[in-house]
């Protein structure tokens, strides 16, 4: 079976994608450091514990399972974080993918699929977001997802690494089967987050703001089911088989969802009231941020197919009850 090299495929994103991967007639390798990631995650393929830092052990990697393509999702991601430790985030980040794709490069593995964010664009409110919006991004998370970006495309025109690139919106909902899900320590997503507050595992859940130019006055933001969004990896990656030339696509549903749109779908799904207080807006809270994913569905034949509200919010929900992982 052809092997597929996973970096932080024992994380949210990455776990949905290895188990995608591997109903797709892959064998999937997943490459992680278990910092952020859970290893009871890891059901679909081969573990290799490792890091991105570490190029002898990556060599060592490549060397074994002769992957046919990586798929890079291992990256920091928090955004307050990469306010406070910028440095941290290039270090890891960039420094740590370009060590990656060095290797990939030396080991003659010549497809790249790259897990981005919308984070890359910046601050454009109010606007359908497509791949053509300039990018400035507001914060050194999102800055070093541009830098690899940036990477890759020299990378492509030195040595012929062919690569999809995925800039993401919001990620939402589990696996159906609740085998992998949604955990994150400490966890920042407005899903997880109510339904914790609904467990009464937290406090309550903070909205920030009400005084929006939207229909209720909180913030809308395009939410999008994971598994959607990892078919779309393996559709990305079938492209690159194809010999296609190196693509970005936005993942997104083209519309959004306001906080309390999410908080109402979260009590009828659960039928439990979520406890909630107001917050002043936070800074840098753009009011509606949508993508245009017309790209991604005209040329790569991509449909989401369980983003709606309602199916995000059950999905997660049964993994919320079911799924636990531990290091």
């Amino acid at each position: 079976m052809t092997h597929i090299l996973v970096t932080g495929g024992a994380g949210y994103i990455g776990s949905h994608a290895c188990k995608a991967l591997a109903q797709a007639g892959y064998t999937p390798v997943t490459y992680d450091n278990l910092v952020t990631g859970w290893q009871d995650a890891v059901k679909f393929g081969p573990f290799e514990r490792g890091d991105l830092s570490d190029r002898a052990r990556l060599d060592a990697v490549f060397a074994k399972y002769q992957p046919a393509a990586v798929m890079h999702f291992a990256a920091l991601s928090q955004v307050g974080e990469a306010m406070s430790e910028p440095g941290r985030y290039w270090s890891n980040n960039v420094t740590g993918s370009l060590n990656l794709i060095q290797a990939a490069v030396d080991a003659g593995c010549l497809n790249f699929v790259f897990s981005s964010t919308c984070a890359t664009y910046g601050e454009h409110d109010n606007v359908v977001l497509d791949e053509t919006t300039p990018q400035h991004p507001l914060n050194a998370y999102g800055a070093s997802k541009r830098a690899i970006e940036d990477i890759l495309r020299d990378y492509q025109a030195a040595y012929g690494l062919n690569h999809v690139i995925f800039r993401y919106f919001n990620v939402a909902g589990a696996d159906p089967d609740a085998e992998v899900g949604e955990f994150h320590q400490p966890e920042t997503h407005l899903v997880p987050l109510m339904l914790d507050a609904i467990e009464g595992k937290r406090d309550g859940l903070t909205v920030f703001g009400t005084d929006y130019d939207t229909p209720d006055g909180t913030c809308i933001r395009d939410y999008v089911h994971v598994c959607d969004l990892v078919d779309a990896h393996v559709l990305g990656l079938n492209w690159l088989e194809q010999g296609k030339e190196s693509r970005v696509f936005n993942l997104g549903t083209g519309s959004g969802f306001s906080v309390m749109e999410v908080i109402e779908h979260s009590k009828a799904v659960t039928n439990r009231a979520v406890p909630y207080t107001i917050g002043p807006r936070r800074a840098g809270d753009c009011t509606r941020l949508v993508s245009g994913s017309v790209r991604a569905e005209e040329e790569l034949g991509w449909r989401p197919k369980r983003s709606t509200l309602e199916t995000m919010i059950t999905d997660a929900w049964r993994w919320h009850q079911n799924g636990s992982y531990d290091k």
